[in-house]
């Protein structure tokens, strides 16, 4: 059994359903959700000029591998009607693997750890409130030290009360 951190985000249409519908895709898919952080509203990050994102880290405990999750993933945001265009354009879901257990693996298809992980408060924030003692396995810093440190300014207002429900 493997522990996986994702990132889901949406800023078309519906995104709390959106991100719901998702989580229905990655049980039936990928495995058990265990745990999910609040809803955070972000600004859009690298470009600006689009609607803010809902974002929301999930931990689910999956018998994939990390390249069968991430086959899974964008099967599961294609049947959503994510279509790929320009970098950091506007979508109606985004699924990203931020941890895989403590691997760390590097292709030409996937990067995990998630590269970009230390410098987004939009992932930060969430992973910080599920896992703030889980190390980086690449950078050997702990979730919370990454979220103190983060050089990101963007605010990250969160929508819900609820903190690290269980699923």
């Amino acid at each position: 059994m493997h522990t996986t951190y994702l990132l889901l985000g949406s800023n078309m249409g519906d995104s709390k359903r959106q991100l719901q519908k998702a989580i229905a895709a990655i049980r039936k898919n990928i495995g058990r959700v265990v745990r999910r952080s609040a809803l955070y509203q972000t600004a859009a990050w690298g470009k600006t000029d689009q609607p803010d994102f809902l974002n929301q880290v999930i931990v689910v405990h999956t018998n994939l591998d990390a390249h069968q999750t991430m086959r899974n993933l964008l099967a599961i945001e294609k049947t959503m009607g994510r279509v790929r265009t320009t970098p950091n354009a506007p979508r109606t879901i985004d699924i990203d693997i931020l941890f895989f257990d403590k691997e760390i693996i590097t292709g030409k298809d996937l990067t995990i750890p998630h590269p970009r992980i230390a410098e987004r408060r939009f992932v930060l924030t969430p992973l910080n409130e599920l896992a703030p003692n889980f190390k980086h396995p690449a950078l050997n810093r702990s979730i919370h030290d990454l979220f103190i440190h983060c050089p990101d300014t963007l605010n990250v207002r969160s929508e819900e009360r609820r903190v690290g429900k269980e699923c």
